[in-house]
């Protein structure tokens, strides 16, 4: 190796160091959970999901450290969305077919009304038309990256950089109270696994909550959960183009649209397809099997893994501290969405 390749080396072994604290960290927790939940549901029946999100919370002070914020953050992002892509290797295509019109156009009117809403709210509260759309997006397609894909088309206020931190923090609190609140109502309304799925992923913020509430029941709500979660990322486009031409259908300047591209979402829809073609070709499926096999529990580990961090990074003392006439607003959007996705749900069992 050349002095000069060896120099172009350092920084990114140094910033791969960097890395290891907080994933250090975030495994430890995910491995307690595990290990925990097989003496725990002897006297609970919790999941391990929920236990490494307990104590992820409890030890959020030391997780606080600058140290451990790059590795936690790369928990939460980057390895929670390919453990989610990997999950297309439990669902085949007729799984997604089976999501049905009727549902696929629920989940559409709610998000459009959940981000109308925000708007009405900000308005009743004294907040900018800005902030409603930061919020309104929030809540209606995939929380912090929805926040962030439409800050780029609200116009320039005085306090939106503040309002968007804030919006982050809020919708990710609220995700994780409706993780652990939303299945057990889900059972107390008879809900069957489908429509559970359905109800946690299109009313959950979060892709993370999102995996932890449905696994935490089966495997069935799971993918079903995940299946809804990722048709609302995949508006988050059009929502984005929406809110850009309201802003200028006011007159207001903004600038132009900066929206994700999912790329693990396309990796699901790939690994979807491939889990329904191989079945069809015998000679592929001894092969298929055992690579399948480690896939998923890969998947398995990288979804506790990510959601240890999650626990990690959730201060209930920031929680608390936040401002109750901003806070008016996210929760009212939350409303908008769970009340019309749930009793869509249960208008649509008694048809």
């Amino acid at each position: 190796m050349t002095r000069k390749n060896s120099q172009a080396l350092r920084p990114s072994l140094a910033t791969a160091i960097e890395f290891v604290p907080g994933v250090a960290l975030s495994a430890i927790v995910a491995a307690f959970g595990y290990l925990a939940a097989p003496y725990v549901e002897h006297i609970v029946p919790i999941p391990n999901m929920v236990i490494a999100l307990a104590i992820g919370i409890a030890l959020n002070p030391l997780a606080a450290r600058p140290a451990m914020q790059r590795g936690i953050a790369f928990c939460v992002r980057t390895v929670l969305r390919w453990a989610v892509a990997l999950l297309g290797l439990r669902v085949g295509l007729a799984d997604i077919a089976a999501i049905g019109p009727g549902t696929a156009a629920l989940i559409v009117f709610s998000m459009v009304t959940t981000l109308a809403s925000g708007f009405v709210f900000a308005r009743w509260s004294g907040q900018a038309p800005g902030f409603g759309a930061l919020v309104g997006a929030a809540a209606s397609v995939c929380g912090a990256s929805a926040t962030l894909a439409v800050s780029t088309v609200v116009p320039n206020y005085r306090g939106k950089h503040t309002d968007i931190a804030f919006v982050v923090v809020a919708v990710n609190a609220l995700a994780t109270l409706a993780m652990l609140a939303y299945p057990p109502l889900c059972i107390l309304l008879g809900f069957d696994p489908r429509t559970i799925g359905v109800m946690l992923g299109g009313t959950i913020h979060d892709v993370a909550q999102v995996v932890g509430a449905g696994y935490a029941v089966s495997a069935t709500v799971g993918n079903m959960a995940v299946i809804v979660k990722l048709f609302r990322v995949f508006l988050l486009l059009p929502m984005v183009l929406g809110v850009g031409w309201h802003f200028t259908r006011m007159g207001m300047k903004h600038g132009e649209a900066r929206v994700p591209v999912p790329v693990f979402g396309i990796v699901f829809l790939v690994l979807c397809a491939l889990n329904s073609a191989v079945p069809l070709i015998p000679n592929l499926v001894p092969t298929y099997t055992p690579i399948k096999s480690v896939l998923v529990e890969t998947s398995t580990w990288g979804m506790l893994l990510a959601i240890g961090a999650l626990g990690l990074g959730t201060s209930i003392k920031t929680i608390v501290g936040l401002g109750w006439r901003h806070i008016t607003t996210v929760l009212g959007t939350t409303a908008v969405i769970f009340v019309i996705v749930t009793g869509g749900l249960l208008l649509m069992r008694l048809v």
